[in-house]
């Protein structure tokens, strides 16, 4: 709620610190591999942890990426189905599948809830995390530099619950998002969750190019 609250009295604020983010996480992992191949072919030598670390930005940008694509609207689907409706059940259908993007996060983040309904499962994202937070595993190739191990007395490897925090905390701002577009479609702010036609709006903006 907090992050709503900002959004609401600053929303360029989120917005333009979601696309920092995005743009470093890209910038970051082009750095990296960049010299990496440099250092590789060029010297012979190279970082042991640089593929591990790229690996890792790679997922911290897709669950970033996946929730400001529903803030935006960019996701691509198929409505071709749902608009041979009426436009009341078409909303109601908008909804529905919006509500299933929080579904999909409340699975992923925790699937205990489901033995609630019979369903003998368990496990997700905070499990997973908590399981890494209590036991300390380091990752595998990733190490902390030298002056930190002696500064702060910290181990050799970084620990994984550090970069998996991602996991739970992600998830949870992605359901966030399909909720705040669940509200917005019912309240006629949003059409839906999906993006827009994109070859339709290119070929209306283009429409008269070839007649020059």
């Amino acid at each position: 709620m907090t992050i709503h609250v900002i959004e609401v009295q600053w929303p360029e604020v989120i917005a333009h610190f979601e696309e920092i983010v995005l743009a470093l996480l890209l910038a970051l992992m082009t750095l990296v591999s960049f010299t990496q191949v440099v250092a590789r072919y060029g010297f012979n030598t190279g970082w042991g942890g640089a593929l591990e670390f790229t690996r890792l930005l790679f997922a911290w940008m897709i669950l970033f990426g996946m929730n400001y694509g529903v803030k935006i609207g960019s996701h691509l689907g198929v409505d071709a189905g749902i608009r041979l409706f009426p436009p009341k059940i078409f909303r109601v259908l908008a909804v529905f599948g919006a509500l299933c993007g929080v579904l999909y996060a409340a699975i992923l983040i925790s699937a205990d809830w489901l033995q609630i309904f019979g369903i003998q499962t368990r496990g997700g994202a905070i499990a997973y995390w908590t399981l890494n937070f209590r036991t300390g595993i380091g990752l595998d190739d990733l190490r902390y530099p030298d002056i930190i191990q002696h500064l702060f007395g910290t181990k050799e490897r970084v620990q994984r619950w550090i970069v998996y925090l991602v996991l739970p905390t992600g998830l949870a701002f992605f359901a966030f998002r399909c909720l705040q577009a669940a509200i917005a479609i019912i309240k006629g702010e949003r059409e839906m969750m999906i993006a827009a036609h994109e070859a339709e709006d290119l070929v209306a903006e283009n429409k008269d190019a070839l007649k020059d």
